[in-house]
């Protein structure tokens, strides 16, 4: 249950994150309301999740994937660059969380 609450989380920051740019520069009142929304309910499921997970683990996760989700977010929905070095960084996000999780794998 413990990854479910983590993914949950990752969902609401990458929701929040999402709102703080909609909400342009929190002029807009919505969204701007939303940012507090999900980060309240992402940082409740990421410390439901910190009751089992290692913190080093977690945060590394939490806070890689959301920037991964983040950017590609940021190309497809709000129309930002995709370079080579930015999709070659994305990919190394990406394995630095798979290696953090089968590192954890093996100390159990």
């Amino acid at each position: 249950m413990h990854w479910i609450y983590l993914i949950i989380a990752i969902l609401f920051e990458v929701s929040g994150t999402t709102c703080m740019k909609i909400s342009d520069g929190l002029t807009k009142l919505v969204p701007t309301l939303f940012i507090f929304f999900f980060y309240g309910l992402s940082f409740t499921f990421l410390s439901l999740a910190l009751r089992v997970l290692p913190i080093s683990v977690t945060y590394a996760i939490w806070s890689a994937i959301g920037t991964a989700l983040i950017s590609v977010i940021g190309v497809i929905w709000f129309g930002e660059s995709m370079s080579a070095i930015k999709l070659f960084s994305l990919l190394l996000i990406i394995i630095g969380v798979v290696g953090l999780h089968f590192s954890q794998e093996q100390v159990h």
